[in-house]
């Protein structure tokens, strides 16, 4: 009976050791959707929902009721293209990360 022609009983619990990790990584994710949940459910209070209503309510409405402005002075208008244009020369200047890393260090 040593060739194989007689079977052994085993443990169900050393047969599958994988097992109570399995069942304690499922038990983590259902806990982790229930904390979503609860996080999605209570993002925003009813307070802060209505202020975001008025907010868009008023955004919507108040164009429609106030008489219409003058148009800036034009340097005003050259503020915005003076911030792109600087945004894009920072984007695209190169940096020495040695320096950088270093003085983080």
């Amino acid at each position: 009976m040593e060739g194989g022609g007689a079977r052994q009983r085993r443990n169900p619990l050393l047969a599958r050791p994988n097992a109570s990790k399995r069942h304690l990584h499922q038990h983590q994710q259902q806990a982790n959707a229930a904390d979503k949940k609860v996080a999605t459910s209570n993002y925003f209070s009813i307070e802060a929902f209505l202020v975001l209503v008025f907010l868009t309510m008023s955004l919507l409405i108040l164009p429609l009721v106030l008489p219409p402005l003058p148009p800036p002075p034009s340097l005003l208008l050259l503020l915005p293209v003076c911030l792109l244009i600087l945004l894009i020369v920072l984007a695209f200047m190169p940096t020495d990360v040695r320096n950088m890393a270093s003085s983080y260090l």
